[in-house]
This record gives C-alpha cells, sequence and structure tokens, in this order.
C-alpha cells in the first residue's frame, strides 16, 4: 500500500497547478491532505473515479482544513479529535482499515510571533493521547504537515531559524518525546544521514530553487509497523503547492 501526504496550501489553488497530475505520477492507495481551504470537494477527474473524498473543512472558509483521497474503502471514519477549539479547524481525519488506523492531520502553526505556540503544543499533546489510545487496538499511521521541523538535519538554516516558529525548542522537544513512545519517523528511519532532503519552501527569495528549505511534513508509523515499512522517500515531482508530498509504502 502506497500512503502519501501533501499540504496543497489550498486545493483550488493547487488543481490549477498540476495537482491532478501530481496524484497520477504518485498514484498513492491513500492521500493525506492538508490545507484544503476549501468548504466542498472538488470534482475527480474519470480517470481516477477509483478515489473517494474524505473531507473536513475548516468552518472558516479559505483556512486550514483536511481530507482525504483514497481507493481502499475503510470501515470507520472519524472527523476530528473531540476537541471543539481544534475541530473547528478540520484538523483531523481517521479512517480505520482491517489492520490499522490512518490519521491525517494538520498540525496548528505557532505563528511567527508565537502566539499560537501554546495552541500548538495543546494540539501536539492532545493528538498523542488519541493516537495511542487507537494504538492499543491496532497500529496507526499517522501522516501530516506537524508544523516542525525536527532536528537540524530537517532544516536548511538551523541557526538563523533557532526558536522560530516550526522550531523552537518546545516543538522539537514534543517530536522527540513522541518518537521515543515507539513511533517512527518512516522517512528518517530509512534515511537517517540525509540532508538537504525537505518538504516546504518559502514562495518568497526563490526558496526551493536555492534549496532553503524545512522537512515538516511526516508519515509516522507506530512501531509495530515497522516490519512492514517497504520505502519512505519524497516526491519533488511537482509544484502545485509550497510544499511536496512525503510517501511511504506499507507491504
Amino acid at each position: 500500500m502506497l500512503l502519501a501526504s501533501w499540504n496543497v496550501n489550498g486545493i483550488r489553488a493547487a488543481i490549477k497547478k498540476g495537482f491532478w497530475d501530481t496524484v497520477r505520477k504518485l498514484n498513492p492507495d491513500i492521500l493525506g491532505i492538508q490545507e484544503i481551504k476549501a468548504t466542498e470537494p472538488p470534482e475527480i477527474p474519470l480517470d481516477l473515479l477509483d478515489y473517494r473524498w474524505y473531507w473536513f473543512p475548516a468552518e472558516r472558509k479559505g483556512y486550514a482544513g483536511t481530507a482525504i483521497l483514497t481507493r481502499v474503502e475503510p470501515i470507520s471514519v472519524r472527523y476530528g479529535l473531540g476537541k471543539k477549539k481544534f475541530d473547528s479547524e478540520g484538523r483531523t481525519i481517521t479512517l480505520e482499515f482491517d489492520d490499522f488506523y490512518v490519521v491525517n492531520a494538520y498540525f496548528p502553526h505557532s505563528r511567527p510571533d508565537l502566539s499560537r505556540l501554546k495552541f500548538k503544543l495543546e494540539f501536539d499533546r492532545t493528538i498523542e493521547r488519541y493516537v495511542e489510545k487507537l494504538r492499543k487496538k491496532k497500529p496507526v499511521i499517522l501522516m501530516g504537515d506537524f508544523n516542525v521541523a525536527h532536528t537540524e538535519k530537517d532544516i536548511a538554516r538551523p541557526k538563523e531559524n533557532e526558536g522560530k516558529a516550526g522550531f523552537t525548542k518546545e516543538e522539537r522537544d514534543w517530536m522527540t518525546h513522541f518518537l521515543s513512545k515507539g513511533w517512527i519517523d518512516t522517512f528518517r528511519y530509512l534515511h537517517p544521514d540525509e540532508t538537504d532532503k525537505y518538504t516546504w519552501w518559502s514562495y518568497r527569495t526563490r526558496a526551493r530553487e536555492r534549496n532553503v528549505g524545512w522537512r515538516v511534513d511526516y508519515i509516522v508509523i507506530s512501531k509495530e509497523l515497522l516490519p512492514r515499512l517497504k520505502d519512505a522517500w519524497i516526491f519533488y515531482d511537482t509544484y502545485a503547492s509550497d510544499h511536496v508530498p512525503t510517501v511511504a509504502e506499507i507491504v
């Protein structure tokens, strides 16, 4: 099974820039999408009608929201974490399958002035409790834009960005804590020494052209799934968003 996670920074804008062509190239079984910024799902092209949408927009128009595009029928679907402050922003969708759960999440951004850092850390702890509870029933795949570069290997300019949103000690410490509980960052597990591999670049100052980026998008699996992890990589062949998909293959 091929799984992918992608922050599209507005699904309608991404479609104009080649979203569906990227889906065709990737050919994922399950694609978790973040930052849809749209109330209704777009129409699926005729040649991709083996996919179906699960759609969870934010209450505020043009903001946040998540979706899953899947060709595998789930047993059950859950929207949200049961907390209004997060669910009103459409931040999580959970699909249950026979042998695992897939949780697609759009973690909050702590903002340049760190005014949402407390909110972000509360979300971190809430989703941690949620997936740990799911994990007692069956293994879990947590994918999404975590809005944090975990280590200095995951950011082009760590010294310049130390203490800034997405690279604060608090956010990075939570990620370290979370992974220590038996969760596997699939890309980093298979590519422990890789640097210069990013999933997001600012649109300003030709950052992607210069590869001044951040790896903030992850597919994380509970360790019970580790024997089934075949591959993980970043898909660079798209310019439909300021992010690119991160991908993992489970057998």
